[in-house]
């Protein structure tokens, strides 16, 4: 079974190759869970976040975007000191501050309609060869990335758009012979 390149480290990468990434998902749940996880990312590989995914879904509650909007200094500091997260104080305080951004969309949208309008809706499946015709940064992640700002979010620039969109499945860059490639 062929699959993409980046994927073959070990199980971890490859189960969630196989069963998560790039595909469409319009849970509001999921969709806001992997916005902070991403936000984590920025600056390291995605399989750090991966591999403590767990540890994060303890810290913040299960990613309750009520309990994490109401997270405080005392909290702040118990995450600082929690090795089974990335512990930078500036993306835990994003973290928050985005449950809060997230929370004031959901009052008049879900937030799958707000963040696949970045791909009028469609899956876009770009024509991926090899893993050098793999983009870092799209005009929609731009868009994206912009949008997210104007409304209050951190840590979500143009390249962390653009990995959330390829594993939220609103982009398909599997690479033509994998066998996901749909």
């Amino acid at each position: 079974m062929k699959r993409c390149d980046w994927c073959q480290k070990d199980e971890l990468y490859r189960n969630y190759h196989n069963q998560e990434w790039a595909v469409p998902c319009w849970d509001d749940a999921v969709l806001f869970e992997n916005l902070v996880l991403e936000s984590f990312q920025a600056g390291l590989s995605w399989y750090t976040v991966l591999a403590k995914r767990e540890n994060f879904r303890r810290a913040f509650y299960n990613f309750d975007a009520i309990k994490m909007s109401q997270m405080g200094d005392s909290e702040v500091d118990t995450l600082l000191n929690d090795a089974g997260i990335i512990r930078h104080k500036a993306k835990i305080l994003a973290a928050i501050n985005n449950a809060k951004c997230y929370l004031k969309i959901i009052e008049t949208q879900s937030f799958s309609s707000y963040i696949w309008a970045a791909v009028n809706g469609k899956v876009i499946v770009n024509n991926v060869p090899n893993m050098q015709a793999v983009k870092s940064t799209t005009t929609q992640s731009d868009e994206l990335a912009k949008k997210l700002k104007k409304d209050g979010f951190k840590f979500m620039g143009s390249t962390t758009c653009y990995a959330y969109m390829q594993a939220m499945g609103l982009v398909n860059d599997h690479l033509n012979y994998c066998f996901k490639k749909e």
